[in-house]
């Protein structure tokens, strides 16, 4: 699972057409004036994956094989992979790509060999920086001894491993494909395969308790991940949870359980570097980083979104959801679904809704130099949010306080504007 991703329009409905522009419309003249641009990263979106789970809200789709014998499109979709970003190069000309995420669905579905083609025709058209980091979503029930090796002799750097819990009833109830003994073998061989690599758990599960969780927090921090993403399971709209909601733990009782969970990581060594994050020194994931910063991303594949930014506007995009519309719309040339600026009114709350997430908070440069707008936009926000106790601030930077993690969306809500 990748981090939270910032706020983003939804993309239109599959029928509309495509949305075709040329360099010269993003370079027009506009009422934003970056002097600089921000680190650019890379998304790659590969949509399938064995079951949906039923709190799952991403674009992820089902792939139901024929008796076995019908095998996943790899070979159209890289394809389609290469053309979308062969029509985007002239958006992001000359920039180095920082990071590059790999996600899905579940993205370890695809072969090795697909993986090694897909980094390899994304650097002979994009410029990498040498630290690139590199990763691959990767989920437990698609594990086979050696497959991680494969990944890793393939150019992907750091593997995330999504195994929400050890728990078999608790996996069970979460509709996930994979049993405690796979869970517990992968990432025995994620951590032999990657200098560093992510455990994905997921809290306030249906039926948890405060003790069940702390076995499960045991098991993985004794596998000794060197970053860890912690997820408090939410009942999100169009999923099956939202049809049929399961019992989950109250408000009071889920939030023992992160307490617990910032205890425990603590006493292994691991510091909360954002909200739902936790790393060793040197371990902190740059590409989910890049998003909290407000960092610029162009997102390949179906329903893949991008935010880049210009001399004298930001943009968002979207790519086509559905799979097949989106292979045959990028082989043409043409995979965006949508393509807008985002209002200068609304820059100062999403830098804000990304930039508070993280504990360290962020420097009041960088806020004008990726928004373009002047500290007065948020001047009297930050002085509300200093006063209510929410955050901290001196001459360089603001970070949130520990009142203001407890209460993040009512100091997010601060930078709104009518």
């Amino acid at each position: 699972m990748a981090a939270s991703i910032p706020i983003i329009p939804a993309a239109g409905p599959e029928g509309a057409p495509a949305v075709v522009r040329d360099i010269q419309h993003y370079m027009r003249p506009g009422l934003l004036q970056l002097n600089s641009l921000p680190p650019l990263a890379l998304y790659v979106h590969l949509p399938w994956c064995l079951k949906k789970c039923p709190y799952c809200d991403f674009n992820s789709h089902e792939w139901r094989s024929a008796g076995g014998a019908q095998e996943l499109p790899e070979a159209r979709y890289l394809d389609a992979l290469v053309a979308d970003l062969e029509a985007a190069l002239p958006l992001v000309w000359g920039r180095s790509v920082h990071s590059i995420f790999i996600g899905g669905g579940t993205p370890s579905l695809f072969s090795p060999q697909s993986i090694d083609r897909l980094i390899g025709d994304i650097r002979a058209r994009l410029p990498l920086a040498a630290d690139c980091e590199i990763t691959l979503e990767a989920n437990p029930g698609t594990f086979e001894k050696d497959r991680f090796r494969a990944f890793r002799a393939a150019g992907v750097t750091r593997l995330s491993v999504g195994v929400q819990s050890f728990n078999d009833r608790h996996l069970q109830a979460l509709g996930r494909v994979h049993d405690r003994a796979q869970a517990l073998a992968a990432v025995q061989e994620a951590a032999s395969a990657f200098d560093t690599f992510n455990l994905d758990i997921m809290y306030a599960l249906p039926g948890q308790t405060l003790q069940e969780l702390e076995q499960d927090m045991a098991t993985a921090l004794a596998l000794a991940p060197p970053h860890l993403s912690v997820y408090h399971l939410t009942i999100e709209p169009n999923t099956y949870f939202a049809k049929y909601p399961p019992a989950i733990p109250e408000d009071d009782q889920a939030y023992a359980m992160l307490d617990r969970i910032t205890e425990m990581t603590g006493q292994a060594g691991l510091a909360r570097y954002e909200i739902s994050a936790y790393a060793r020194p040197g371990h902190a994931c740059f590409h989910n980083t890049n998003y909290w910063q407000f960092g610029d991303y162009l997102g390949l594949g179906a329903g893949a979104h991008s935010k880049l930014s210009f001399a004298h506007r930001v943009v968002r995009q979207a790519r086509f959801r559905d799979p097949r519309l989106y292979m045959d719309n990028a082989l043409a040339g043409r995979a965006v679904a949508l393509d807008e600026d985002v209002r200068r009114a609304d820059l100062p709350f999403e830098f804000m809704l990304n930039a508070l997430r993280l504990r360290e908070g962020f420097a009041l440069q960088d806020f004008v130099e990726r928004t373009g707008q002047s500290l007065t936009a948020i001047a009297g926000a930050l002085d509300e949010a200093e006063r209510k106790g929410l955050i901290t601030r001196d001459l360089g930077r603001v970070r949130p306080t520990e009142r203001g993690v407890d209460f993040l969306n009512d100091l997010q809500a601060l930078f709104l504007t009518d």
